[in-house]
């Protein structure tokens, strides 16, 4: 029996309460970004308004497949005037527009959403419990991610409603998820020039620490 428990390996140390705190950061925060998302594009099917002739009685629009077949077109509501318009869109790419000319968006982009959402719990898994910025990071990439890709899935098409321009300057229309997957990859910028910082404040410790006991000369 005492041979049988040597053999066995050594059990993996319980998460500590730091550790928790990362996974709850990671929870509260994408489900917040993800309702946030969903709760904008039911808004804007609902109430933003369109204009053409669409495929349901009367010539009424039907919502999102006459928007994404182009029978039918979101009208332009001012929200801060010259700068912020509500206008429903459907976009079959992903942030901002991207790859939405292309046939295999859906399921392509579909892949890389599932595949954005499992890598990050895998690096929030390998984090430190000290890197705060990142914790937030991945939260909010998973959130947007998620939000999206629901969209995609279900509808094939993905809700825009948020225009801004600037003078006769046009952003291509978004939503809450492409919003907190910038902030995602900002917060991530930031973490990787503090993880840099770092490493070159330890690689210079060790050196000092190496000068001093006479290891490396000066």
């Amino acid at each position: 029996m005492a041979d049988d428990d040597k053999d066995k390996e050594p059990a993996a140390p319980p998460p500590t309460t730091l550790d928790k705190a990362k996974w709850k950061i990671f929870w509260i925060v994408s489900i917040a970004s993800l309702i946030a998302d969903q709760a904008t594009k039911v808004w804007a099917r609902a109430v933003l308004p369109v204009q053409g002739h669409g495929t349901l009685a009367g010539g009424a629009c039907a919502i999102p497949e006459d928007i994404a077949s182009h029978r039918c077109g979101g009208v332009a509501v001012d929200f801060i005037d010259g700068f912020w318009e509500w206008r429903l869109s459907m976009n079959p790419g992903s942030a901002f527009g991207l790859f939405g000319g292309q046939s295999f968006a859906r399921i392509f982009l579909s892949i890389i959403g599932i595949a954005a959402v499992v890598g990050m719990g895998w690096m929030l898994k390998k984090s430190r419990t000290d890197q705060k910025v990142l914790h937030w990071a991945l939260a909010f990439v998973a959130g947007g991610a998620v939000g999206n890709l629901i969209d995609r899935i279900y509808y094939g098409v993905v809700t825009d409603m948020v225009l801004w321009r600037y003078k006769t300057h046009e952003w291509p229309v978004f939503n809450v998820a492409d919003v907190v997957l910038v902030i995602g990859v900002g917060l991530m910028f930031i973490d990787i020039q503090k993880e840099g910082k770092r490493d070159k404040a330890l690689k210079q410790a060790k050196l000092e620490k190496a000068k001093s006991a006479g290891l490396v000369k000066h």
